[in-house]
């Protein structure tokens, strides 16, 4: 059996900077938001593996649900709602009555 190596930080940090791109090819801002967030708990939960057998296993885990994300993402924009988010609606300044 073939020791499995771990990856490198600078391909952990790739993994997730692509898990923030594709959270933000959702168009729908809580999908969004929830992605990104998602991904961000997912990298802190795995900050403490030190077992090279484990963080390549969190890794591949990853790579498989990256995968998943860039799929759901392709098809959430095709059945996206058209209109925005009341968080993503710019808002005027109130209009004054003296």
């Amino acid at each position: 059996m073939a020791m499995a190596t771990a990856p490198s930080r600078a391909e952990v940090l790739s993994l997730l900077r692509s898990f923030l791109q594709a959270a933000r090819k959702f168009s729908d801002y809580n999908i969004r938001e929830y992605a990104a967030r998602r991904a961000i708990d997912g990298f802190r939960g795995n900050k403490a593996l030190s077992d090279p057998s484990a963080i390549a296993a969190a890794f591949a885990d990853g790579m498989s649900q990256l995968e998943v994300a860039k799929r759901q993402a392709a098809v959430y924009s095709s059945y996206a709602p058209k209109t925005k988010s009341v968080m993503e609606v710019k808002m005027s300044p109130p209009e004054r009555y003296d």
